[in-house]
């Protein structure tokens, strides 16, 4: 039988040398604790609707204006996203991560980048200049924001550059036509591996599929009987669902199938109960079994306007032209966040899975606007 309704969780995890585990461990519930929150925020008005989000993409460029931000405004960025940029821990910790992660191996694919597109003639800091070139797969791109067509093209073939065979959705700025932008942050996030055992071709069947408004739909379902982790939990408020593990290739990334085990058990009355803490229980307390599994095959799309839920977390002054305080940028001019998009798509095949990320923020001058960015690391899909 098919489940009516289900959500997936895509981690991964990095394994970090010993010696300061305890604060890594500290690190790795935050970055969590994070994504879980930003995707609680996208999800709520989105419930019944499948989606997916990118934290990474959304967070990698997050933490690239934290090197740029000071005051009240590096205290929000520090606050959400729970750790200080600057602390060489935290950089270590962060550097680490992306490394381990983005090591192709064994039919596992991550990228993650992040280019910060300036108005040529603009005087960055030598300081956020030198975090620029030494963070993770960032770099500076020079561009003229006066030739908005040209600004444009330029950003989306960085974008195309930085994903896999180009596979990230180009992203489009309003505040990319001003004249009075200064720069724009970008980046992507990109993630293909194929499963540890593959779904067969000739087992995948249309089969029924009710959806959480009880609407019964065909849709091709993909099958097969894998040894796989799996385990029965419950919210605080007792209901129940179950977790299956679903690994990748090479084992050190899974998708997480999550399933209320009540058809009157909404969806978000599980998403709800999310946290770093839990998430880790999942992965401790899931036992091995042999079972049946039934996926459907699906790709999903979602665009979010982040500056509608970065606020919720905290962060506020940066798009704020009278508080945003980015003055470890440039001197120059008064720079804060006047627009905040977001990208992400999933496909799910037989063969594995393939997602991508993409967000924009423009940051401006005075009173208007310029910046782009995204990121991506765990993403939380409702298909």
């Amino acid at each position: 039988m098919l489940p009516f309704v289900f959500t997936m969780l895509i981690l991964y995890s990095c394994f970090l040398n010993n010696g300061t585990c305890d604060f890594y461990d500290e690190l790795k519930e935050l970055k969590t604790e994070f994504d879980i929150n930003l995707y609680q925020q996208l999800a709520e008005p989105e419930n019944r609707t499948n989606l997916i989000v990118a934290p990474a993409s959304v967070s990698i460029s997050l933490r690239l204006l934290q090197f740029g931000a000071q005051g009240n405004t590096f205290t929000q960025l520090e606050d959400a996203l729970g750790y200080n940029i600057h602390d060489p821990r935290v950089q270590d910790f962060l550097r680490t991560g992306y490394e381990e992660v983005t090591n192709s191996s064994q039919g596992l694919m991550v990228q993650l980048a992040c280019a910060l597109f300036v108005q040529a003639g603009v005087d960055l800091s030598p300081d956020f200049m030198d975090h620029t070139a030494l963070w993770a797969n960032s770099s500076l791109q020079k561009t003229n924001f006066s030739e908005p067509n040209r600004t444009i093209a330029q950003i989306n073939e960085w974008v195309t550059n930085n994903t896999e065979g180009g596979e990230a959705d180009c992203i489009y700025l309003d505040t990319v036509s001003s004249p009075f932008n200064q720069m724009a942050v970008v980046s992507t996030m990109y993630f293909k591996s194929i499963w540890q055992k593959k779904f067969s071709f000739t087992d995948t069947q249309s089969l029924p599929f009710t959806t959480a408004e009880g609407i019964t739909l065909r849709v091709p379902t993909m099958y097969h009987t894998a040894e796989v982790n799996y385990g029965q939990f419950h919210t605080l408020s007792l209901e129940q669902f179950s977790v299956v593990e679903l690994p990748y290739l090479g084992e050190t990334v899974s998708m997480f199938v999550v399933l209320p085990s009540d058809r009157t058990t909404s969806l978000s009355q599980i998403e709800s109960h999310l946290s770093a803490k839990i998430i880790t229980l999942w992965v401790n307390s899931l036992k091995r079994m042999k079972m049946d599994i039934f996926l459907p095959r699906f790709r999903i799309q979602s665009h979010f306007d982040l500056k509608m839920v970065l606020p919720v977390l905290g962060i506020t002054d940066m798009f704020d032209p009278a508080k945003a305080d980015f003055k470890g940028i440039s001197e120059q001019g008064n720079l804060y966040i006047s627009e905040a998009i977001h990208k992400a798509k999933i496909e799910v095949t037989e063969g594995g899975t393939k997602a991508s990320g993409t967000t924009g923020k423009s940051d401006i001058q005075t009173s208007v606007k310029n910046l782009k960015t995204m990121v991506l690391k765990q993403s939380l899909f409702r298909p």
